[in-house]
């Protein structure tokens, strides 16, 4: 009775050893279970934040490459602008060169004239030289696309005539008509260059 008695404590302490054993197994699993989600809530956390900063990352990339651009772009126009500063300088510097050199040969007529016009005996001679080399130089301004303005006798044309002063017309035909005209005008491709001086009768 006594054996049978102590045998059953034994078992009871076994099942309650058992049992500690047990809870403190599922205890320390629920723990560790508790610790791996603290880790992975850790771990989690920092991956959570990683696309912002790889979205403020792509945009300050694409910023400073817009950025880069920008100044490229800003240099280059700077660049042209000078360039295009620098070639039309020279060109105006240049531009009547072409008109000047073939202006030189009237100035060459002109010279041959005036180195002769001391000794000339022949008045006529002389007044055909001057008349030839007028003509020559007309010639090569209507070349030019340089027309002389008809005044004389004409309708007054505030476009075309600048009113020196009235006289009374000698006609009544004359009335509102150039005069005289004191200083000749001229176009240049059908552009007014200089406007004639004229008086106009009233």
């Amino acid at each position: 009775m006594v054996k049978k008695s102590s045998k059953k404590k034994d078992e009871q302490k076994t099942a309650k050893a058992e049992k500690e054993i047990k809870d403190t197994v599922e205890t320390t699993e629920e723990a560790k279970d508790q610790d791996t989600a603290e880790k992975q809530e850790v771990e989690e956390a920092p991956e959570a934040e990683a696309p912002k900063k790889s979205a403020e990352e792509i945009q300050a990339e694409k910023l400073a490459e817009i950025n880069d651009k920008y100044v490229r772009l800003s240099a280059e126009f700077d660049n042209y602008r000078r360039r295009t500063l620098k070639e039309k300088m020279e060109l105006t510097k240049t531009a009547g060169e072409s008109l000047l050199l073939a202006l030189l040969p009237v100035v060459d007529d002109f010279d041959r004239a005036l180195a002769h016009i001391d000794e000339a005996k022949d008045i006529d001679a002389l007044k055909e030289g001057i008349k030839l080399i007028y003509n020559k130089f007309g010639e090569y301004i209507a070349q030019q696309g340089m027309k002389e303005i008809e005044a004389k006798e004409k309708e007054f044309d505030t476009d075309l005539h600048e009113a020196v002063t009235k006289i009374p017309a000698p006609t009544e035909e004359m009335k509102g008509k150039v005069i005289d005209c004191i200083e000749k005008g001229y176009t240049l491709h059908d552009k007014v260059i200089r406007f004639s001086k004229v008086v106009v009768g009233e």
